[in-house]
């Protein structure tokens, strides 16, 4: 069983939802990701994405498309985020790591060799945000073979048919869009339609429900895990947003996300514990 598989088993056997904070690969500076991800684990966060930078970001709004671009002009590569998690992990690090990347990084070294140096240096699995359910299987194949999970995305545009063949494509969780367009704070969850599109979910796949976009908040938390029922809240934009400011002000950024962490998990209707 994978460790992404665990965590969620263990959460759901205690009746709790799960806190997935976003990190985006080498920003505001190098080297704050590896201490950002002790400190989140400090925090309660169970699991924790990682945008490997790209510079033209699928569905990242302007924060994380401004952190992404300046993290590449600063030399962040997908080698130097592996070595953070890398350090991140022998510094004690066990939570859950999953990588949000493009495909066209991966086909740039081959699927095989990319997922190995991934879990090589301790991710667990891999959010492909522009592969299709049609072509997702020997990527799937490719990233099981090196003990990976592999998540793709659900909008709440796709129907109901399609999002079936997502889900049956995914292994660990499913990411599930609260609202169309880009990534970014501002606006409110519609708890309503999270909810629909769940049970839909929930009638097709035993996999966790991971909800993301626009949540910042420890309301918007609370409105998707637990007005919504999904199994767990993604915090992206406002995380790296937080970051950007704590690191301009000469604060520490890594532990600013912490502090936010303990804030969003305020949200989840119980104490943000690990799984």
């Amino acid at each position: 069983m994978s460790r992404i598989d665990s965590i969620f088993r263990d959460l759901r056997a205690s009746g709790r939802k799960a806190l997935m904070p976003f990190l985006c690969g080498g920003y505001p500076r190098p080297g704050v990701v590896a201490d950002a991800l002790i400190e989140l684990q400090s925090a309660g966060a169970n699991i924790v994405e990682i945008g490997i930078p790209f510079s033209d970001p699928i569905a990242d709004g302007p924060v994380i498309a401004a952190a992404m671009h300046e993290a590449i002009a600063a030399g962040c590569t997908p080698e130097s985020v592996t070595e953070e998690v890398r350090r991140a992990r022998a510094a004690g690090c066990d939570i859950g790591i999953v990588a949000m990347v493009s495909v066209s990084i991966v086909w740039r070294l081959g699927p095989e060799p990319f997922f190995r140096r991934l879990a090589d240096a301790g991710f667990d699995g891999v959010i492909l945000p522009d592969l299709t359910a049609e072509e997702s299987g020997p990527w799937r194949t490719a990233a099981a073979a090196a003990g990976l999970t592999t998540t793709l995305l659900v909008a709440p545009t796709t129907s109901p048919l399609r999002a079936t063949e997502i889900a049956r494509a995914c292994t660990g969780f499913v990411y599930v869009l609260t609202r169309s367009g880009i990534t970014g704070e501002g606006g409110e969850v519609a708890a309503g339609r999270v909810a629909e599109r769940v049970a839909m979910l929930r009638r097709v796949t035993e996999l966790p429900l991971a909800c993301g976009f626009g949540i910042g908040t420890p309301e918007q938390v609370r409105q998707v895990v637990q007005d919504g029922g999904a199994d767990a809240a993604i915090v992206g934009s406002a995380l790296v947003k937080r970051m950007g400011a704590a690191a301009r002000a000469g604060q520490s950024p890594a532990r600013e996300a912490g502090e936010f962490c303990r804030e969003l998990g305020t949200g989840l209707g119980h104490a943000s514990s690990r799984g």
